[in-house]
């Protein structure tokens, strides 16, 4: 059917901040964000990586909100059922530290208060800035459904946590046990060994001197903690180093402490680090602890929790690390029994929320077994059910996972999923279970018992977010439906610290993946690569770039910008270059809507454009829609591929130099002349070609392609919710293709040889024109050709291929035709002659010099290379200079 068109109110100028102000609402608030249970039909689902309460919006969020986004409504397109679930998680340590920090402002602390009162606070405070997730989100265009939003501490995540522990427990994969743990004297809990950064700091070695009992001699060992030699009971040589071999099984003397220790050989000491022999400190190293275990030693645990040192640090008492450490090393060198003190870098472990030095301490604590766990998740990602995006990370999670630890899985903090085990202080016995609350103990009925009074580590509930979201353990239509999800799209750095613990959980507790894909995104960076920071004053805040650029620049700049797990650079140059990208298709779609208003535009029964009529189709218009059906199959291909940024490269490229500087300027002759027909196919092709490309843009920048979508003649209430386009690859026109690309680049010389000969844009010029074979193309595209290359109807020429080359011309060959472009048509004669000699003079004077300098001995001797190397690139360059100017004087008879 045809439909007359009446042009809409369309802004003259791109506002992003007017254009974005009320879209999301206006979605949300149509439902479409929520997907319908559709039997039969296979969901695509993305749960979303729930943001901290505790953060700000920064470029992190920002991308991987892009990211989930562009899928999820690209696949929203497709047709398909999809939900994209959002959360927001407690944050664990960064929770409670934050309101820490603010009773502090108060003069309080958290053990002022109580763990009840603290905990009030704590929900106050998640209470108040939880709603903040939301708006930040949807200044983004998140299109996550809202109505199915959940928090890590709701009840039903919270019973999920509990019931999957007692699961575990039950089975005999959690445990309680003295282990070596990271203890971050600072938040003053246990850390996995995933949240402890290690960080190279410049320090010192100290050899220390150790007498052996019995005799005048000494062994001498390294340290680069010598505070811990106060907690040390034994000394280790390797069995083979036969430096020791007679010493083995001897006891020494420890300094300062007066103890008596053994020395004892094991495979885990390096002969070759400082003299082949290491002090034991059982209780504060992880290594010293198997060897303690392998040979019965004592573990001293020298350390109070605040990281001061205890009772059992004799006259060092009280002090912290720092200070022990230089009053141990003074003692030491008072009575003779330090050797010597050496610079040494090494790696030092430091907690990931707070900075502070962590400390190796043997602690009870709960853990998870995880080699029978770790094995399902092994063959999952072998075997690809699981299949990583880049490939890449799948051998780093293969590693981690063939040499996982168990999972410490205690924190010693209050806010946080508590520990769900009750002791009984009656009988002794442990009971563990999945309600909030007993009231009595399960083995005596004793009602004397008190809870855990640790929390678990905040991994645990995320590990199993992709179906406690969904109402696990209860089997709800949600689980049934939507489980297992397509994707998990999260940064490389928690791929062991979450995804790992999502994989093994899922098939621990639902027997099948979570998850079919992982897609890793990078580091967003600034413009010199490095890491933003408030310390170097390099972070862009996209709260403030949103509100000056409009979030479709920032999402278009941020997916252009990189490739799946790698970093990206970020520039408020490249974002302000994303906003003129949404001018440039702004000012085309008020241009389209200038040429349809008024006119017939034919359209199918449900409203959309339909594709022009062949027959009626010129060379143009030919090639606009074969590359149309070219980009389409490209853009789809690549979303598949996860090739995101690729795909948005892609349609900007076609959408700003093809549709817009090549197809609409050759669209307006045609739509200037007299002939009704091709102005109609035109017409045509403009709307059609740009309401389809609307929607191959719309996942990526959803405002800007709404706002003008809706002013075009189209289907349905929404482009979110319009059809994804179908490339048909059969009705591309190669030939078209071929020939108006041949007319393209003919017109691209001949403005790179006006530009080089000075001849103003505006300027009509002539052309004479050996064809070749492409006199056809010429004379199909002659008013498209003579308008973009700005010659003059009256003074455009074909000659023969055997015709005398004329003269006074610019040569150009484009395939195998010949254009000529007189000069006298371009320039004034006599006055670009008298330019170019005053030209070739100043040039030769130049070379004069720069040959002057060269010859002189002194200076090329003496004068640093790169000095003469760019003395001798400047004289070479200068030469060419000067044949291309008596080139050009030579075309002009001269």
């Amino acid at each position: 059917m045809a439909r007359a068109t009446q042009r809409g109110e369309l802004a003259k100028a791109y506002a992003p901040q007017e254009v974005e102000a009320h879209w999301y609402d206006w979605w949300d608030d149509r439902g479409y964000f929520t997907p319908r249970i559709e039997p039969g039909r296979k969901p695509f689902v993305i749960i979303m990586p729930p943001p901290n309460v505790t953060g700000e919006l920064h470029m992190g969020h920002a991308l991987f909100v892009t990211v989930e986004d562009i899928l999820t409504r690209w696949h929203r397109m497709l047709g398909e059922p999809t939900l994209w679930l959002p959360g927001a998680d407690h944050a664990g340590i960064a929770g409670q530290w934050v309101v820490e920090k603010e009773i502090a402002k108060e003069g309080l602390s958290r053990h002022d208060l109580g763990r009840e009162k603290f905990l009030e606070r704590v929900w106050d405070w998640m209470d108040r800035y939880r709603g903040r997730i939301r708006e930040q989100l949807r200044i983004l265009g998140a299109s996550c459904d809202w109505t199915r939003f959940r928090f890590t501490m709701d009840p039903g995540p919270s019973r999920a946590v509990r019931t999957a522990f007692k699961h575990l427990y039950d089975k005999g994969l959690i445990y309680r046990g003295e282990r070596m743990i990271n203890w971050c004297p600072r938040c003053m809990t246990a850390l996995s060994d995933l949240e402890v950064n290690h960080v190279e700091i410049q320090s010192h070695i100290w050899t220390i001197r150790y007498p052996i009992e019995g005799t005048d001699q000494f062994i001498e060992v390294a340290t680069t903690r010598p505070e811990t030699m106060l907690g040390d009971t034994g000394v280790a040589v390797h069995p083979n180093d036969e430096r020791y071999a007679g010493l083995i099984g001897k006891t020494v003397r420890l300094p300062l402490m007066n103890r008596l220790i053994p020395i004892v050989a094991d495979e885990a000491v390096d002969p070759e680090f400082g003299s082949g022999a290491v002090k034991v400190t059982p209780g504060h190293d992880p290594v010293d602890f198997e060897i303690g275990r392998r040979h019965n030693l004592p573990a001293i645990n020298i350390l109070n929790k605040d990281g001061t040192l205890n009772e059992n640090a004799g006259e060092f008492v009280g002090q912290t690390t720092q200070e022990a450490r230089r009053n141990v090393v003074a003692r030491l060198q008072e009575e003779g029994y330090l050797v010597r003190v050496e610079e040494h870098a090494h790696s030092v472990g430091h907690c990931d929320r707070c900075d502070t030095v962590v400390e190796p301490i043997i602690s009870l604590q709960w853990w998870l077994r995880m080699e029978p766990l770790a094995k399902p998740a092994i063959q999952v990602a072998r075997d690809e059910t699981v299949r990583f995006i880049p490939e890449r990370f799948k051998g780093i999670y293969l590693h981690w996972m063939e040499n996982v630890h168990d999972w410490c899985l205690s924190r010693q903090l209050w806010w946080g999923h508590r520990i769900p085990v009750w002791y009984c202080d009656a009988c002794g016995e442990v009971t563990v279970t999945a309600e909030e609350s007993i009231d009595r103990c399960e083995h005596c009925g004793s009602t004397d018992i008190h809870q855990d009074p640790d929390v678990l580590d905040t991994w645990f509930s995320s590990g199993l977010w992709p179906f406690s979201t969904l109402g696990w353990p209860d089997d709800t239509e949600d689980l049934r439906y939507f489980y297992p999800g397509t994707v998990m799209e999260t940064g490389y750095d928690i791929i062991f610290l979450w995804v790992a613990r999502m994989i093994f959980l899922g098939l621990e507790f639902m027997g099948e993946v979570p998850f079919t894909h992982v897609y890793f995104h990078g580091t967003v960076r600034d413009e010199a690569g490095q890491r933003m920071s408030k310390t170097k004053g390099n972070v862009l805040d996209p709260t403030e770039i949103t509100a000056r650029y409009g979030s479709d620049a920032l999402r278009f700049a941020l997916i252009t910008a990189g490739a799946p797990g790698a970093d990206l650079k970020l520039s408020v140059q490249r974002v302000e270059a994303a906003r003129n990208f949404a001018n440039k298709i702004w000012n085309a779609t008020r241009y389209v809507l200038r040429a349809i208003d008024g006119h017939e535009i034919a359209t199918g029964p449900d409203g959309a454009p339909l594709r022009p009529q062949a027959e009626h189709l010129g060379l143009a218009d030919r090639w606009m829609l074969s590359r149309l059906e070219a980009v389409t199959a490209e853009v789809t291909d690549l979303l598949h591929a996860f090739q995101l940024g690729e795909a948005g490269r892609r349609l900007y490229e076609f959408l700003w130099s093809e549709y817009c500087d090549w197809y609409i300027e050759s669209s307006k002759p045609v739509l200037q002349g007299n002939d009704a027909v091709a102005k109609a196919a035109t017409r045509q092709t403009l709307v059609y070609v740009l309401e389809r490309s609307l929607r191959l843009l719309h996942p990526i920048m959803p405002f800007v392609t709404e706002e003008l979508w809706q002013h075009l003649p189209h289907a349905g209430d929404s482009i979110m919710v319009a059809p994804w386009p179908e490339a048909d690859t059969a009705a591309i026109d190669k030939q078209a293709v071929a020939e108006y690309e041949f007319l393209i680049e003919a017109v691209r010389s001949i403005r790179n040889a006006r530009a080089e000969t000075g001849v103003e844009p505006a300027r009509w010029i002539s052309a004479i024109i050996q064809p070749g074979s492409h006199l056809a193309t010429f004379e199909e595209g002659d008013a498209a050709f003579r308008f973009l290359a700005r010659i003059a109807a009256d003074r455009l020429e074909f000659i023969p291929a055997d015709a005398e080359a004329p003269e006074q011309v610019v040569t150009l060959v484009v395939d195998d035709a010949v254009i000529y472009l007189p000069l006298a048509g371009m320039v004034d004669l006599d006055a670009e002659r008298q330019r170019l000699r005053g030209e070739i003079e100043q040039v030769e004077e130049e070379i004069a010099r720069a040959g002057s300098l060269l010859a002189n001995e002194n200076f090329v001797q003496r004068a640093p290379a790169e000095v003469v190397d760019r003395h001798r690139q400047r004289l070479t360059d200068l030469q060419e200079r000067l044949a291309l100017l008596q080139s050009r004087l030579a075309d002009l008879g001269e």
